[in-house]
Formats: structure tokens, C-alpha cells, sequence
């Protein structure tokens, strides 16, 4: 089964290739291209790739992520995040391959103090989140066969992310603050990419969209402490506002998501947060020696 997995480079592609490389993807051919092999944004390229190939599925990976960046680059961060969308599923629909799209936690305004479900109104509050939302409506209007797995703090040992900012300036300050008043879960890269596998594997046709993050609550402050302590850092962490620490696109407030709908569909058990942090972490150490 020939799979294709588009923004390769990202750390969601980088996990990817690491099942492959570890053996965990048997009877499953990955074709891995970055956005400088594909551009989504393309639709003519895309076409030529999809209709070219016989790919039973596409995994989306590629999609701009930089929530302060959408702020200022509107027009690129809507081209790869809605446009790409769009060239891909109207093309996954005309070569028969199932779309599995990878979207976030940020198309929910935050105003809940309940954990989001699938069918709770979409309510951006930031143009990323804006950008990913209509991406998601791109999708479901051109392709009936599609996953499209909302996920929330993304993180691992590949890329760029909170887990190695934190150990970044953990090695080089005596002292640092984040903010404590945003709450949502971190989630393994890993644990993700398992979870499309497991779908792919299970011949699924229970399309439409899904929420997935790892078990668990907490503040980027949580998520932070919970980084420095595993991995010895001695570091004064001070938790502050969000207010005391502005920047350029609002953030949800609260923006945990309930996961009842892909645990029973799938018959997942789900990690903890803290328990898959334990496992990038030692992850990290074995490729930064």
C-alpha cells in the first residue's frame, strides 16, 4: 500500500520517517516529500503527483504552523493552509486516495471550560487558526473520503517546538517565566503518527473529523515544569499572564479536546501527556549526545 506524506521535513513528517526507519510500518510503502519536492500550493504539481501514482493515502503534514507569523504573512499562511488543502483533496478525490489531514486545536476560540468536541462550533480566534479552520471546510467540501485529525501542542525530538525551546533556554538561563493561564495538552509526535497508522491499517472507512491528543491537562507553565524536572534542569520557573507576556496572535484560553469520538471508534487507550513526555525526552537525549 503506497502512502504519500506531504511537508516531509516538519516534525510530524520527521516522526514518519522515523516508524519507517525503525521497521514499525511493514507492508506500508512511504513516499516522503518535503514542501520543497511538492508545493500544496501548486495545484498542477500536486495533480501530476497524485494522479501520476497509485497512493492509497496522502497524509497532509505540511501546513504553516507559526501562529505569530500568520499574523503578519496572511497570504502564505492561507495559501499552504487553505489553497494546499484544497489542491489536495480535489485531487484525492479524482485519483481515488483517501486524505488524512492534520489540523489543531486553535480552530476553537477557547471560551469552553469543557474539553471541545468534534461537532462544537469552530470559532477562530487568530488567523492561523482561521486559516486551518477553512482548510478543514476545503476538505470536507471536495472529498467525501478524509480524516481530519485535530491535535493540540504538537512537540517531539524532531523540528521546532515548546519541548526543545524549553531545553534550549534551559541550558542557558538561570531563570525563566511562562504563562500559566492558557490550558490545553501537550501531544507526542509519535503518538499521532500511531495513531494515522492504526487507522490506515484498519482499512477504515469511518470518515470525518476527529479530535486526538494525548491524556491529560495542563498550562504551557505545567508543560514546562514537567520538562525541566524530567530532564534535571535547575532553572527558576516563574508562572505569569498571558498579559504579561503579549504577542502578536491571541491564544485560546482553554483549549482541551475530548477525545471520546477516535478512542471509540478505534478502540485506542491513549497515553498520558507526562508519560509520552518521559519518552521524547529520551528520545532527544539519544540523538543529542
Amino acid at each position: 500500500m503506497k502512502i504519500l506524506v506531504t511537508g516531509a521535513s516538519g516534525q510530524l513528517g520527521s516522526t514518519f520517517k522515523s516508524l519507517v526507519s525503525d521497521g514499525h510500518t511493514k507492508d506500508l510503502d512511504f513516499v516522503f516529500k518535503s514542501s520543497s519536492e511538492l508545493d500544496i500550493t501548486d495545484f498542477d504539481e500536486v495533480r501530476q503527483e497524485l494522479v501520476s501514482s497509485d497512493y492509497a493515502y496522502c497524509i497532509n503534514c505540511a501546513a504553516f504552523t507559526n501562529v505569530d507569523k500568520a499574523e503578519a504573512e496572511n497570504d502564505l499562511a492561507y495559501r499552504v493552509n487553505v489553497t494546499g488543502a484544497r489542491n489536495l483533496a480535489m485531487n484525492c478525490n479524482e485519483s481515488k486516495t483517501v486524505l488524512i489531514h492534520i489540523s489543531t486545536d486553535f480552530v476553537f476560540d477557547g471560551f469552553l471550560n469543557t474539553p471541545y468536541l468534534e461537532e462544537d462550533i469552530a470559532r477562530p480566534i487568530g488567523f492561523y487558526g482561521d486559516t486551518k479552520y477553512k482548510g478543514e471546510r476545503a476538505i470536507i467540501n471536495n472529498l467525501q473520503e478524509h480524516f481530519i485529525i485535530r491535535t493540540s501542542w504538537l512537540y517531539s525530538e524532531f523540528g521546532h517546538n515548546f519541548m526543545k525551546t524549553m531545553l534550549k533556554l534551559g541550558s542557558e538561563r538561570d531563570e525563566l517565566s511562562v504563562v500559566y493561564d492558557q490550558i490545553g495538552t501537550p501531544t507526542y509526535a509519535l503518538d499521532l503518527a500511531n495513531v494515522v497508522l492504526h487507522i490506515i491499517k484498519a482499512h477504515s472507512i469511518e470518515y470525518g473529523v476527529y479530535n486526538y491528543s494525548n491524556e491529560g491537562v495542563a498550562s504551557w507553565y505545567d508543560f514546562a515544569k514537567a520538562i525541566f524536572d524530567d530532564y534535571k534542569i535547575n532553572i527558576d520557573l516563574k508562572p505569569i499572564l498571558s498579559t504579561e507576556y503579549p504577542m502578536p496572535a491571541e491564544r485560546p484560553k482553554f483549549s482541551v479536546l475530548d477525545k471520546s469520538k477516535i478512542k471509540n471508534t478505534f478502540g485506542l487507550q491513549i497515553p498520558h501527556w507526562k508519560d509520552s513526555l518521559k519518552v521524547a525526552l529520551k528520545a532527544y537525549s539519544k540523538i543529542n549526545i
